[in-house]
């Protein structure tokens, strides 16, 4: 069974928790404030037959590049978020894409998933869980 083609650019729809996943990262008080009220679109470039994976979340802020292949460990340098770096994985567990990132936080990853012209991320750290939602757009 294919994979899913994840390429498109989306828009957030919904946000929950995220006060609380910003904290467990130790991002201050202030900078939390902003980044909650931010309206982030993501723009995906996915290639299904080599795994090849840009996701650019893009915001009037501040905007974060991952670049990635589905299956191989690379270093992420995640300074734009929390001033971190770490070893990071995505694979597939069935049509979702899961993320794991090792480093100085415990837990740390996100999950990916669609739901027709919707994607879905779940964001993970030291047990809290933060969720945003996606709204395919042009």
């Amino acid at each position: 069974m294919s994979k899913p083609n994840y390429s498109g650019t989306y828009h957030m729809v919904e946000q929950d928790n995220m006060d609380s996943y910003l904290a467990a990262l130790d991002i201050n008080f202030a900078l939390r404030k902003i980044v909650c009220l931010l309206k982030p679109t993501k723009e995906i470039t996915h290639d299904p037959a080599t795994g090849a994976m840009k996701i650019r979340t893009l915001t009037t802020f501040k905007n974060f590049n991952m670049d990635f292949t589905i299956g191989k460990e690379f270093t992420e340098d995640l300074g734009p978020v929390d001033g971190r770096s770490c070893q990071t994985t995505v694979s597939w567990e069935g049509d979702k894409l899961v993320c794991v990132q090792r480093g100085e936080k415990e837990g740390r990853g996100w999950t990916h998933w669609l739901e027709g012209d919707k994607l879905h991320l779940e964001m993970r750290v030291q047990g809290v869980v933060a969720k945003q939602v996606f709204k395919k757009g042009d």
